[in-house]
């Protein structure tokens, strides 16, 4: 089971009693596990016939009960700090908790009055893009019992013996701060102070706050197929919490490796994170009111800004501004270094051989856009000012990379359709990013009163772009001038019969994330067309299938993509997903779970504020959707209506709202004083709201004073199962 509060992480299973192996982001560059904690006596609770274990959700924490004892498992909130408070123990028998780590780890093993630790430090100086900064990790543990002792049990062992308090009880405590060096003892003995200071009851209280503070939806359906996603998208909210409060995010290649239970096994180049594995996740929080917990991702590409431009002038041929590449390293570096690799790979690079992200130059584009979205949804002048700069170095960098062809058109060559095709003319991506961030860089350049010269540049140039690429469905060719549009779709660039390498539906960039193209509108029909030929259906736990077919209004394709993908990658029991051999735990699945389901039940990408534009027609909900500039929309929907809406203000605004009930009209009503503010029959209608107030939404002639009932639920008893696929493991099963 996961755990975390952010920065320390855990995973939680029933080896040897029990063990808990602790993860950090910033043990780089290989994500060493600082150790495992095992507490062997634990083995009457975990192999007990009566076992039980949940993972408490609300109160960020893993209770087990059997053979008539409870363990509670937690990563205090504000101190990195795991506990393991321990009821029902026989007193009078001797207790062990052991750190241990593994070859070819060399940690340092110190016993110290009542602390046992594992401490060890290194340099990165291997890899490829080395910044030979030097990291580390420490694990210092104690126990609350009697007669504690400790003592070094090897060179990769560190051990705590004690009797539990004369009451059944006992506490294990796990330091496992930041680590470069220093003195490990004193460091943990202050930690676990401040942790045993706080107890459990001031951590309950920061997690139940947060999912105060979050959207939830509260679904159901015949089939119980809502109610299962429903569980995944909470799932979402808790791992994005539990691993993204440290400087850089948690995750990397879609990977939660802070709920690591595979020693120092990484698939993927642990000093790395991949753009493409990051934006469902990053998309997903903003409609979830997580906003802020994008901060690390902001994090990884604005503090290393003048490191990729300096890769970027090395690299791609002196070029100003930045082209970010889409495999970066922690330091900028465009490397990827894979054990498995015979030659380590390369983004952003107009020296290397062609490969699958060499020349992919359109991560800086969507990077820049998600800013964009970051300022919309927060009104946070200061993040804006903060991050212009990479805003406006992508868009230099593009301006330079792009030229103009004898008809004076702009044009990308060589360029990637990002790891589908390799050295391709106007990849999709490209035409995507330019025809979207060109616009959005002028509004952010007048909001910020600066760069007229670049506004003027790129006014002059979006008038020269290239239109997206189109072709037959069963012919890898462009469509020739005169053709007819009528069953073209969006090909991956101009040059459709391009070798392709990954699985990928390229064609739908446009949709999402680009946005450029919803569920209406002229090129409404061409995205249909492309998502219906799609060459990649349900394919691969990052495919944006479900958010793609939310944003063009296919509610049965919501729920179909949603399964079909669901039943292939999630195979773990905390809703977590598996993708390679051998696999570690995959957050990004539950990402694009998240993100599609909020898009199905309200969107407002543009503007523009659509209620359930693609809710599958046998789900019934009631939830809430964080909208720009502070906003909040509350939508009910029973048997594939809507029954009402709320939205409650951030800023003051007028905004824009397709009519939820044109047939019959729309009657907005103060939700404080039952005033009426407005009615309209108009497919869009303008709603001017003041600042902080509530605003409700009915068909025209229902009745005002509608009741208000809290939508609540209970802690959940069974596991839930889709198919082959479970939340929670059942007694048989176990």
């Amino acid at each position: 089971m996961p755990l975390g509060n952010g920065r320390l992480g855990l995973g939680v299973w029933e080896q040897d009693g029990y063990t808990a192996q602790l993860n950090r982001e910033d043990t780089l560059p290989k994500r060493l596990s600082p150790a495992h904690v095992v507490i062997p006596g634990l083995s009457k609770l975990t192999a007990a016939a009566d076992y039980k274990g949940r993972l408490d959700l609300y109160n960020g924490e893993f209770v087990e009960t059997g053979g008539g004892m409870t363990a509670t498992t937690y990563v205090d909130d504000s101190v990195d700090v795991m506990v393991v408070d321990v009821k029902g123990a026989d007193p009078g028998v001797m207790q062990t908790a052991e750190l241990r780590l593994w070859p070819p780890r060399k940690p340092e093993v110190i016993a110290d009055g009542k602390i046992a630790v594992l401490e060890e430090t290194w340099r990165d100086t291997v890899e490829l893009g080395s910044s030979g900064l030097t990291f580390g990790s420490v694990a210092g543990m104690t126990a609350d019992g009697r007669d504690v002792r400790v003592e070094a049990a090897g060179p990769l062992t560190a051990r705590v013996t004690f009797r539990p308090n004369a009451d059944g009880t006992f506490k294990i405590y796990v330091a496992s701060p930041p680590w470069v060096g220093a003195d490990p003892v004193e460091t943990s003995e202050t930690l676990i102070e401040k942790a045993t200071k706080a107890g459990i009851e001031g951590h309950r209280e920061w997690w139940n706050k947060l999912w105060a503070s979050v959207d939830l939806m509260r679904l159901s359906s015949a089939d119980h197929t809502a109610e299962y996603f429903e569980n995944l998208r909470t799932i979402d909210i808790f791992t994005t919490v539990a691993e993204n409060r440290d400087r850089f995010p948690g995750g990397q290649a879609g990977i939660g490796d802070l709920f690591s239970s595979y020693k120092d096994a990484h698939y993927w180049g642990p000093s790395s994170w991949w753009h493409w594995n990051l934006r469902m996740q990053v998309s997903a929080n903003f409609a979830a009111g997580l906003a802020a917990y994008n901060e690390p991702y902001f994090n990884l590409y604005n503090d290393n800004l003048d490191n990729v431009a300096k890769w970027t002038r090395e690299h791609m041929g002196g070029r100003p501004g930045v082209c970010i590449p889409e495999t970066m390293r922690f330091n900028g570096p465009g490397y990827e270094n894979e054990y498995w690799l015979k030659s380590q790979g390369i983004s952003c690079s107009e020296d290397s051989r062609p490969y699958f992200n060499a020349r992919t130059i359109s991560t800086g584009a969507e990077i820049a856009l998600w800013v964009w979205q970051q300022y919309l949804y927060t009104d946070d002048r200061t993040f804006l000012e903060s991050h212009y700069k990479l805003m406006r170095d992508v868009v230099r960098f593009m301006l330079a990379y792009g030229k103009h062809d004898a008809a004076g058109k702009f044009y990308t060559y060589p360029a990637n359709a990002h790891e589908s095709n390799w050295d391709v003319l106007n990849p999709t991506t490209d035409v995507s990013a330019e025809r979207a961030l060109f616009p959005v860089m002028i509004e952010a350049a007048k909001t910020m009163k600066v760069d007229e010269d670049l506004v003027k540049q790129l006014q002059a140039e979006i008038a020269v772009l290239p239109v997206l690429p189109e072709r037959n469905p069963d012919e890898l060719r462009m469509l020739k001038d005169g053709e007819s549009h009528e069953h073209s779709i969006i090909a991956n660039s101009y040059q459709p019969d391009a070798i392709k390498h990954n699985e990928e539906n390229i064609g739908l960039e446009p949709v999402w994330p680009y946005s450029l193209i919803g569920d209406d509108g002229p090129m409404h029909d061409l995205g249909v067309r492309t998502y219906t030929n799609r060459p990649n259906k349900f394919q691969a736990d990052w495919s944006a299938d479900p958010v793609q077919a939310a944003r063009l209004g296919l509610a049965s394709e919501v729920k179909t993509s949603l399964v079909e993908l669901t039943r292939k990658y999630q195979a773990a029991p905390s809703g977590l997903a598996q993708f390679t051999v051998p696999s570690e735990f995959y957050i990004e699945q539950v990402g694009v779970v998240a993100d599609a389901m909020q898009s199905a039940l309200a969107q407002d990408y543009d503007g523009l504020l659509r209620i359930v534009p693609a809710w599958p027609k046998d789900w019934n909900g009631d939830g809430s959707i964080s909208i720009p500039h502070g906003g909040r929309v509350y939508v009910q929907v029973f048997n594939g209506k809507v029954i009402t809406v709320g939205i409650k203000a951030g800023a003051a605004q007028d905004l824009k709202i397709r009519n939820p009930w044109r047939e019959n009209g729309v009657k907005v009503i103060d939700a404080s004083s039952h005033a009426e503010v407005k009615q309209s029959r108009d497919a869009v209608f303008t709603l001017s709201m003041e600042a902080g107030k509530t605003y409700l939404l009915q068909p025209a002639g229902a009745a005002v004073d509608l009741p208000f009932a809290a939508v609540t639920g209970v802690p959940a008893s069974e596991p839930k199962y889709l198919g082959p696929r479970s939340i929670g493991i059942g007694a048989a099963r176990r």
